[in-house]
């Protein structure tokens, strides 16, 4: 994946996970600059600041983000049981596809379901 790409989406879920931490300006532009996908002189434009002081207040935050990520983990524990619920669906397919017993395969049935609510 493009690294650009990466970062606007580390970014986008850190916002998600910590954003409500940083001050309202803070997550403010870092919500319209990587979820909205507004420049820094829309941004700008649209607080009556200059570019520069957007740059400065974004920048601020996504250093409050990985620093919350650093000492908190959440963002990486979740990706990490979203990886184990997608190898549990997986081995679930395959029982599911090499027996046809009609009651297990309902109860795998339900047990995905549940698994993909998580």
């Amino acid at each position: 994946m493009d690294e650009k790409i990466s970062y606007k989406i580390e970014m986008s879920m850190l916002c998600e996970f910590y954003g409500k931490l940083l001050t309202k300006k803070q997550y403010d532009f870092i919500n319209d600059y990587y979820n909205n996908d507004l420049s820094l002189s829309e941004i700008a434009e649209n607080n009556e600041i200059t570019r520069q002081a957007v740059r400065d207040i974004i920048k601020k935050g996504e250093k409050k983000l990985f620093e919350y990520e650093e000492k908190l983990g959440v963002m990486e524990r979740t990706l990490k049981q979203e990886k184990k619920i997608e190898k549990v669906l997986f081995e679930l397919t395959k029982i599911q596809k090499n027996y046809s017993d009609e009651k297990i395969a309902n109860i795998l049935e339900s047990i995905k379901k549940e698994l993909n609510c998580l």
